[in-house]
């Protein structure tokens, strides 16, 4: 049994420049925000799962971003072989093999968490994360090309508003099953018997066991719904239609194409970063001054602020320039990393947490322009744009170092130079110029 999501748009209507539809695929547009829910949702609980480990396995900083290092790596790695994925099997395809993938991952925290072993965390991750990749690489251009192009921005952003969704229930699931066991260290387990250390240690392993196993099982009911919709294919905008041959250099020739290649570099670099220190930065003593689990919930608001502000970007973008927004909101960004570097106690709190409001729309914004009138290489430059995520990997890892060296407080410069640069690309980096003619 099939469910159909739309009847295509006359080819007439689609193209018209005074179309005033906001979408074409109403119900496809529905059954996809599912999927961005969910990845947001499987993301973000990284963010709980850091200073569990890093307490378990008693790591530095640098070592326990590591998390997001793999989980982010895996976008660079394997955005190449997703998008050959999306161009052999299209959108609807990938999407549920994307869901089959993260479900597999997910299922490895069972025996990572039964061995005790931080690699196989990180084996499991990168899985997880592979699986993400595709429904990245799939999704986020399906979804801005369901409409007319002038709403793509809104679209995405709408979507984005369910993926916020799930990142902000995810810090309050994790800190209720993750956290809610209080881990010992390596000396406190020493001196427990041998019978309470085998329970012991079989709490903390049902601690992230269980969670995950619920989310692989989850995951594949939810690739067996997406399954049953006849979404429609829209082929004309995938490597089928390119019958040229483009390489990923030909989408790259594009100015505001590898400019959003570093845009989307950045802010994902920047929002994973501040997620990933908002429990150990809230929890001390003269910023929040409060226990981890209690430090989790701010992290619902930190994501909380960005499902709100998308909503409302969405709404935004629907009529005002998306240039010029996401210029304004990573200018404040800017300034609210300024104020808690330089601030203690509640306002260095609430200024940092603020700051996910303001990430809102940066993402769908950033991808949306970046595949800007692409037509044939929208798949390409898809490719290109999602490799950039490898950005959460590498700017939380720099983070954490410096972190390690001159504080956790001041190590949010990093953060700031990466807002500075997104500036940058909604006043100028994002504008449409000709690419250089590819050699024949």
């Amino acid at each position: 049994m099939a469910f159909t999501a739309a009847t295509p748009p006359s080819s007439g209507l689609s193209t018209a420049s005074n179309d005033t539809r906001y979408t074409y695929y109403p119900m496809a547009l529905t059954v996809i925000t599912t999927v961005f829910f969910m990845w947001g949702f499987l993301t973000c609980l990284n963010d709980i799962l850091i200073p569990h480990l890093k307490a378990v396995f008693e790591l530095n900083y640098a070592q326990a971003m590591l998390v997001q290092f793999t989980f982010f790596g895996a976008y660079f790695l394997m955005s190449l072989p997703a998008g050959r994925v999306v161009a052999h099997l299209g959108y609807k395809k990938s999407i549920v093999t994307g869901l089959i993938i993260a479900g597999i991952g997910a299922l490895g925290f069972w025996p990572a968490a039964g061995l005790r072993l931080y690699p196989a965390f990180l084996g499991a991750l990168f899985v997880l994360a592979t699986g993400i990749t595709v429904l990245q690489v799939a999704a986020n251009p399906y979804v801005a090309l369901l409409g007319p192009e002038r709403t793509s921005s809104s679209r995405l952003t709408l979507a984005q508003a369910l993926n916020s969704f799930g990142t902000t229930i995810a810090p309050l699931f994790g800190s209720l099953l993750i956290l809610s066991t209080k881990v010992k260290s390596a000396a406190e387990i020493a001196n427990l018997s041998a019978s309470e250390q085998i329970l012991y240690r079989a709490q903390e392993a049902q601690s992230v066991q269980t969670p995950y196993i619920g989310l692989a099982i989850v995951l594949v009911l939810l690739a067996i719904f997406v399954w049953l919709f006849r979404l429609p294919t829209l082929d004309e905008s995938t490597e089928k239609a390119d019958v040229g041959h483009h390489t990923l250099l030909d989408a790259l020739r594009y100015p505001h194409v590898l400019f959003g290649v570093l845009g989307i570099f950045f802010y994902v670099g920047a929002e994973v970063s501040i997620g990933s220190f908002l429990v150990n930065y809230l929890s001390g003593p003269n910023i929040g001054h409060m226990s981890e689990q209690q430090a989790a919930h701010y992290v619902s608001f930190y994501w909380g602020g960005a499902m709100v502000g998308r909503f409302i970007g969405s709404a935004l973008l629907a009529t005002m320039s998306p240039r010029k927004l996401l210029a304004a909101f990573s200018a404040v960004n800017v300034l609210l990393l300024i104020t808690t570097m330089t601030t203690s106690g509640n306002v260095a709190m609430y200024s940092i947490v603020a700051i996910g409001l303001f990430n809102s729309i940066m993402f769908p914004t950033i991808f949306s322009l970046g595949i800007e009138r692409m037509g044939p290489l929208t798949g390409k430059a898809s490719s290109l744009l999602i490799m950039a995520i490898v950005g959460g990997a590498l700017v939380p890892w720099l983070q954490g170092v410096l972190a390690d060296s001159i504080g956790i407080q001041h190590a949010f410069v990093l953060p700031a130079l990466c807002y500075g640069y997104i500036v940058f690309y909604g006043l100028r980096g994002s504008a449409i110029r000709s690419a250089p003619v590819a050699a024949q």
